[in-house]
């Protein structure tokens, strides 16, 4: 044990997408606060910002099928799809600002312009995805949608998908070329080169043991270097836990009451790569399609075209799994440690509550090779086994909490603790997590350090120039931020040409 105390202005717990972009906002408000990372991992992004463990997807809702549902009087409500679209324009502002001032650098590292699209099968499907189109079409953030259940016109749009498919059953599609795909690995690692040209302190193979309130009420850390085995006290006037599905245990050894009657539920993810290049060139979309009844919404299978490494990747997915850690090196041992005398009875009402979705989970987890690759043939008819590949996704842990719905109620999103104070926050839950970033941050922000807000409010709206601004009621800023993003972010079809 290392009798060494420091203090600083800010501690970053998890150097993924989420602590990057609040560590970027802050040294961009405040230059001169101090602020230090503690990542358990070797490098930045290693785990759910991992562009291996999640989908890449720019999450604006343009062709997830689970953000418009479909009410009891047959109409379908786009409130959650705006609300999310809206969100994932903030992250776009700012990360063309970052390009703007310099901050970062190529822009197609880690964005790409690629159409989205939603694709489903049987008649009443297929009139569901029609209301949703015209819901959806008239709204200003969603122009350019088009619909389409023409099979000449499918087979244009997605040959691979199109080729040799028994054509008695309706099938419809809409596209939106202006989708993206996002390489999250690779921004959350220009992010911290950023700050650390800054000077912020970023600390790697360093766990965070323990933490609590000193008599001062500043958080005190118990920090573990995993390389010398020594232990380091740290103090912080603000803490952000951004630590994936570390986030619970942290949160609870806070002792803060916000963290309290709150679990987690692991979700693991299983996605198919495939490894012959000529199919790889056929297909150019990320396509969404519907879940199955009992599945998760993160298990919405999905082909997706990827740019890895500066390469073009076609992933199949995901198959859910179930694993009791909470980060993909994480411990056997994490969903039982997970489980404290407050949150016992929120525990168990979720598990008797969604036993169906433990039902599916084992089955997805007992599928054979090729059981999944039926899943995929009901995407690709011909798919052959030979050319694909399992490739292990990244852990995402649902929040489970008491709502108005009962105790024990499964979240599926992402939500942000913050005690009363202000003092420290935690970020858990999953999709679409690193797309609204930008949005969660500032949310973070504002509940955090309400007495800076109005002397930041013109840095932030220098940022994010729809900051305060419901883009729902400015279509002319809309159309403004859709021509200057994609003009500083370099997104066009011509762009995505790779050797």
């Amino acid at each position: 044990m290392s009798n060494r105390e420091t203090k600083t202005d800010v501690i970053l717990i998890g150097a993924g997408t989420m602590s990057a972009t609040l560590g970027t906002i802050l040294k961009e408000l405040v230059p001169d606060w101090n602020i230090k990372v503690f990542e358990k991992l070797a490098n930045a992004g290693e785990e759910s910002s991992n562009e291996w463990n999640n989908a890449g997807t720019g999450h604006a809702a343009l062709c997830e099928l689970n953000y418009t549902v479909e009410k009891p009087d047959g109409s379908v409500d786009i409130s959650k799809a705006i609300k999310i679209n809206e969100q994932f324009q903030v992250s776009m502002q700012f990360w063309s600002y970052l390009v703007n001032s310099k901050l970062i650098t190529n822009p197609q590292g880690f964005i790409r312009q690629l159409p989205h699209m939603s694709l489903v099968q049987g008649e009443q499907n297929v009139t569901f995805l029609k209301k949703r189109f015209e819901a959806l079409s008239n709204n200003p953030l969603f122009e350019g949608m088009e619909f389409s259940e023409n099979p000449e016109k499918l087979m244009e749009w997605i040959p691979l998908i199109m080729q040799n498919r028994a054509s008695n059953e309706p099938i419809a599609a809409t596209k939106i070329d202006s989708g993206t795909d996002v390489n999250f690995g690779a921004l959350t690692r220009m992010l911290f080169d950023h700050l650390n040209s800054k000077n912020v302190d970023i600390n790697y193979n360093h766990t965070v043991n323990d933490i609590k309130r000193t008599s001062v009420g500043l958080w005190e850390l118990k920090v573990r270097n995993l390389e010398s085995g020594t232990v380091e006290s740290h103090t912080a006037k603000f803490v952000f836990i951004g630590g994936g599905g570390g986030s619970v245990h942290l949160l609870q050894k806070s002792g803060i009451p916000e963290g309290k009657h709150i679990g987690g539920f692991p979700v693991s993810g299983i996605f198919m790569v495939c490894n012959n290049p000529d199919i790889v060139a056929q297909h150019h979309a990320k396509v969404y399609g519907k879940a199955k009844v009992g599945a998760p919404p993160m298990s919405v299978p999905h082909l997706d075209t990827r740019f890895i490494e500066n390469k073009k990747s076609l992933l199949f997915g995901p198959f859910a799994g179930f694993s009791p850690k909470f980060l993909k090196y994480g411990s056997m041992f994490d969903l039982l440690t997970s489980v404290k005398p407050d949150n016992l009875v929120t525990m168990l009402s979720a598990g008797a509550k969604n036993m169906s979705l433990t039902k599916y989970l084992i089955e997805q987890v007992m599928l054979s090779k090729e059981q999944r690759m039926e899943e995929l043939r009901e995407f690709i008819p011909n798919a052959k086994s030979e050319d694909w590949d399992l490739v292990v996704a990244g852990q995402r842990v649902q929040v489970i909490k008491d709502t108005e719905d009962g105790k024990g109620t499964l979240q599926f999103g992402t939500e942000v603790i913050t005690a009363a104070d202000g003092s420290i926050a935690a970020l858990l839950g999953a999709s679409p997590g690193a797309s609204t970033a930008v949005h969660v941050m500032l949310e973070v922000i504002t509940k955090c350090f309400p007495e800076h807000m109005k002397e930041w409010e013109p840095k932030i709206k220098e940022m994010i120039p729809s900051y305060g601004v419901s883009l729902m009621e400015n279509p002319e800023l809309i159309h403004e931020i859709h021509t200057s993003t994609e003009q500083t972010l370099a997104l066009s079809e011509k762009e995505l040409v790779l050797s």
